[in-house]
């Protein structure tokens, strides 16, 4: 069970690569789909590193991350490297949670959840 709220675990999309293919065609691609056709109940994107900067510039991948919250994907971003990119603001206006990430992912790790990093 998730210790914060009692959830069963569910999925976490590490986002990461600066790769728009990969990003496209596998972390947005999957994360949207795993709650559209019901895969994963709780499924959650945790953009960080050089996503944060590629998304930040990308029309594509902004709609397709819109796609992903649309179909009830928590959106949530690394805010140092956001801030280390000067994205933070252009994150936000996305929908994504700006915070730090380090311990949730930790508490992800911890309390069972799945992680897929691309």
């Amino acid at each position: 069970m998730d210790a914060e709220n009692g959830n069963e675990p569910g999925l976490v999309v590490l986002w990461v690569t600066g790769d728009r293919e990969a990003a496209l065609n596998m972390a947005l691609m999957y994360a949207k789909n795993a709650r559209l056709k019901g895969w994963w109940e709780r499924v959650h994107l945790l953009v960080w590193g050089p996503s944060a900067k590629a998304l930040s510039g990308d029309a594509e991948l902004q709609a397709e991350v819109a796609a992903c919250l649309e179909a009830g994907v928590e959106g949530l971003a690394c805010r140092a490297c956001a801030e280390r990119y000067g994205v933070s603001a252009a994150l936000e206006g996305l929908g994504l949670t700006v915070r730090y990430t380090g311990e949730p992912l930790t508490r992800y790790l911890k309390d069972g959840w799945k992680v897929v990093s691309i």
